[in-house]
């Protein structure tokens, strides 16, 4: 689901380098991550609660994905790259209808996992990842120390987790899929601080208010997003309790 090449371009923006500029900018990404989680989780309950939501996604008696349960498994990576390679031409209203219906396909999809665990144990790991991705926010928003370099580390962590993924795709190994779970929380709470800290890098760069900043803040939110889902489901496949 990951996908972090967003080339910003930044030649129709105002520079204002003041911190209550970047403490708007922050607070705007952080108000579209929380809306798009809240959609997110509202779409993951309705279709586990609702029978007949369930069943469009998979078959009640296989329990395996429709047609249609695959789509909405794989769309939002689809949505990731048309937000992220048509960030230049697209314009904010259309960037943030696209995230919106990003985030009800996430929930969606998450509807499928979600089903394999008991309520308790993801409702637990849902406050802990929201611990843990709070903390490392706060540091890598406060810290004065660059974390460039730790980020680029991070970054080459995630590339090695997608490869690792697609090889045991096919190994089906139980060992090295915990391994990836638990490489997965070292390297989104690595880069959960890597990325607010760029955010606020970027938002001190902007003019508040500018068209290009609200499309700005539409990418931020994408990308924190991403990070607490994958926080979120790393640490549900480590301690969540199947049912």
């Amino acid at each position: 689901m990951e996908n972090r090449n967003f080339e910003y371009q930044y030649d129709s923006i105002k520079v204002d380098g003041s911190s209550d500029a970047s403490r708007k900018f922050i607070a705007n990404v952080f108000l579209w991550m929380f809306v798009a989680l809240g959609v997110s989780a509202f779409c993951a309950y309705i279709f586990n609660t609702n029978a007949q939501l369930a069943d469009m996604l998979r078959d009640p008696l296989t329990m395996r994905r429709t047609g249609l349960g695959t789509i909405v498994m794989f769309a939002p990576i689809a949505f990731v790259m048309i937000m992220s390679f048509g960030l230049n031409k697209l314009s904010s209203l259309v960037l943030t209808l696209l995230f919106i219906v990003f985030a009800v396909l996430m929930g969606s999809s998450l509807s499928f996992i979600l089903s394999l665990y008991t309520a308790s144990s993801v409702l637990g790991v849902f406050i802990t990842s929201s611990a843990v991705f709070g903390i490392m926010a706060v540091a890598g928003y406060t810290t004065n120390q660059d974390l460039t370099k730790f980020g680029s580390l991070m970054i080459m962590g995630l590339i090695g987790m997608i490869i690792a993924s697609v090889v045991n795709m096919f190994l089906q190994s139980e060992g090295l899929s915990q391994a990836i779970s638990y490489i997965g929380v070292a390297v989104f709470v690595g880069l959960t601080a890597y990325d607010v800290q760029k955010l606020k890098r970027i938002g001190a760069g902007l003019e508040y208010g500018a068209a290009d900043t609200k499309k700005m803040a539409i990418m931020g939110a994408l990308t924190l997003y991403l990070d607490f889902i994958n926080l979120f489901l790393s640490l549900l496949r480590i301690f969540g309790s199947r049912k």
